[in-house]
């Protein structure tokens, strides 16, 4: 008998039909033994609908008055599968985040979680029953209702997984696993049967949207073992991601990441003195804007340089504003901006044992006549930005010399 935590996103319990087919996977588990505890989210687009409701009534409606909306979401959800479930006479129970008392700070919109009291739940688990919990959402200990952000059920999920030690905790989502790289741009992409923890870390951290990272951060801290499957095909496999230590063979490369929402600005004709990148970031960072990849380099004018950095493209006008400002102060010759840059990157454990990897990446680019206009690195992780143009060439051309296409 193994103890199973799951969670079922929004497109997965985005319908009645969905929610019935949810307990028929969930009652397998069940049947054969196991005790299950289920995380699940809001129905697909139900948190969008409360928001443009609350948006009807208040510009900026209070964040505290939100949590309390946005998490009547889950618990219709928590209360139609536990219905889904004893209908098909399989005895199952409902709770919310306040219920079953997952503690967190009071960061309306964006709590983090502290505490889980896990008495109540293994009570139901003894008496036979599958427990059903609302995710994304919590308690402060003012008795507050609070809720993680976006993508939060994960976060419970793997949170209860560590709070009641279970044998492992699945993420049931549109996706039957973790790939080499987006299928949608590298058709040979091939679903990973392992990935580990820091190498999940920096594909989520680069693009890839499979999991939340405050989710595989929780997992790696407390040493769960996170599986991805998909909801939607019966008996899924997923990807395990787990401990570097529990994976025996590791490939060099395990994955390709990309993100399109990356943008560069340059401050052009800097005085090369000490201190100068604190001046230019300290404003960028003031305003609560966080910075990529960095490269400063010697302008073609003496005693001075060159310094540019990435942003989010949100970010995108408001760091070209205090640019300007930072020009104007330190006496830069021009600002330059370009938001039509993409990042691409090659994770892998493996990297740490095998040298020649960057070369070989600048080498396959440089075949493909791919202009690279930033390079960031780490223990496993190399990211390059370049014209958002030659991506898909650039995932592709990659893809296929690192062999990521085969087993």
């Amino acid at each position: 008998m193994a103890l199973i935590v799951q969670k079922f996103g929004g497109t997965s319990v985005a319908s009645v039909e969905r929610i019935k087919s949810v307990a028929k996977k969930i009652k397998t588990f069940k049947d054969a033994g196991d005790q299950v505890v289920v995380s699940v989210s809001a129905m697909s687009g139900e948190t969008n609908r409360m928001t443009d409701l609350a948006h009807q009534i208040q510009d900026k409606p209070s964040l505290r008055e939100m949590d309390v909306l946005l998490t009547t979401g889950e618990q219709v959800t928590i209360s139609l599968l536990s219905m889904a479930l004893q209908q098909l006479g399989c005895d199952a129970i409902s709770y919310t985040g306040s219920q079953v008392r997952i503690t967190t700070d009071s960061e309306h919109g964006k709590a983090r979680i502290k505490s889980i009291d896990s008495e109540l739940i293994v009570k139901s688990l003894n008496e036979e029953k599958v427990v059903v919990i609302a995710g994304f959402q919590g308690v402060d200990e003012g008795g507050h209702i609070t809720t993680l952000g976006r993508g939060g059920s994960d976060t419970t999920a793997v949170a209860l997984a560590a709070a009641l030690n279970a044998d492992e905790c699945q993420i049931y989502t549109d996706v039957d696993g973790v790939y080499t790289a987006d299928p949608r741009i590298e058709p040979n992409a091939r679903k990973m049967n392992n990935i580990s923890y820091e190498e999940m870390l920096e594909m989520a951290s680069l693009g890839s949207k499979v999991l939340q990272i405050r989710s595989v951060e929780f997992a790696s801290k407390y040493n769960v073992s996170l599986r991805v499957l998909s909801s939607m095909i019966e008996n899924p496999i997923g990807t395990l991601i787990t401990s570097e230590e529990k994976i025996m063979e590791e490939a060099v490369i395990s994955g390709i990441a990309h993100n399109k929402d990356e943008a560069k600005v340059s401050l052009i004709g800097v005085p090369d003195i000490p201190g100068v990148a604190y001046k230019i970031l300290k404003p960028i960072s003031d305003n609560n804007i966080e910075v990529d990849m960095i490269l400063q380099s010697v302008s073609s004018k003496e005693g001075l340089a060159n310094f540019a950095f990435t942003v989010h493209r949100n970010d995108f006008e408001e760091s070209k504003e205090i640019l300007e400002k930072v020009r104007s102060d330190l006496g830069a010759l021009k600002v330059q901006s370009d938001d039509k840059i993409v990042k691409v990157s090659l994770v892998g454990i493996g990297m740490r044992s095998h040298a020649g990897i960057a070369t070989k990446m600048f080498e396959v680019l440089h075949k493909e006549n791919v202009n690279i206009q930033m390079i960031s690195t780490s223990e496993i992780k190399i990211s390059v930005a370049i014209d958002e143009k030659y991506l898909e060439l650039a995932v592709r051309s990659l893809h296929s010399a690192f062999d990521l296409d085969k087993e």
